[in-house]
């Protein structure tokens, strides 16, 4: 086991309380003693889909890795930036593909990057692509308080050949990871659909918890 390890190890014992009834404190025998069937049931199911989220990151790890072209976008200052500008000092880069000021849903997942962008940061290159242009995706990413970066890539191929187009062409959102070699060749590595219920937006999973559900609920660009 790696010092990595070992501290990751030790921060979820810390943070993650042990679900297992053998592991919980001889104090505790009494309370856990009166929890329910069905609280097990629940307590066993979640333990599932975390061995289950491993064994995922496990797949995704073995996916073959793409070369991909140093695709040309375009910045605020609608001048040119190549996809390998784009991660500046790291070798890893998360881009989320947005569908930009058509979508509410995709405005939801990117309303929620703003917090996580200092964290998403320190370990990789983060950028929200979005096929409107220049213009319309500015004002629109300032209307919203977005502080992480964006690109246009109005005009080019990159949604259809990263494979996040529907079967008429139109955008779909997701996530595609990039690595860049020594040499320079870039790489993508990794790729994930975005959707309602996903794992990239903690809203679902809230709702989860409520008495209905997320009950038809839809997203808003403006709530009253």
């Amino acid at each position: 086991m790696t010092i990595n390890d070992r501290t990751a190890e030790a921060a979820h014992s810390c943070c993650v309380p042990d679900r297992t009834d053998a592991a919980r404190p001889a104090a505790g025998a009494e309370v856990a003693s009166r929890r329910s069937d069905l609280d097990r049931l629940i307590d066993g199911t979640e333990v599932q889909i975390g061995e289950l989220q491993k064994k995922l990151a496990e797949l995704r790890a073995r996916r073959p890795r793409e070369p991909v072209k140093d695709y040309e976008f375009r910045d605020w200052n609608d001048a040119p930036i190549h996809l390998s500008q784009l991660f500046g000092k790291h070798r890893d880069m998360i881009v989320v593909h947005n569908m930009g000021v058509s979508c509410n849903y995709c405005t939801l997942w990117a309303d929620g990057f703003i917090g996580l962008r200092p964290h998403l940061e320190s370990r990789a290159a983060f950028v929200v692509i979005s096929p409107d242009p220049v213009e319309v995706q500015r004002s629109f990413a300032r209307s919203r308080g977005w502080t992480f970066r964006m690109v246009s890539t109005h005009g080019t191929p990159f949604f259809t050949d990263m494979g996040f187009t529907d079967g008429v062409g139109d955008p779909m959102p997701g996530t595609s990871i990039f690595e860049r070699q020594d040499d320079g060749t870039l790489l993508r590595i990794q790729r994930a659909e975005f959707g309602p219920g996903d794992q990239f937006c903690a809203v679902w999973h809230l709702f989860d918890l409520l008495a209905d559900g997320a009950a038809k609920w839809q997203p808003q660009l403006k709530y009253r």
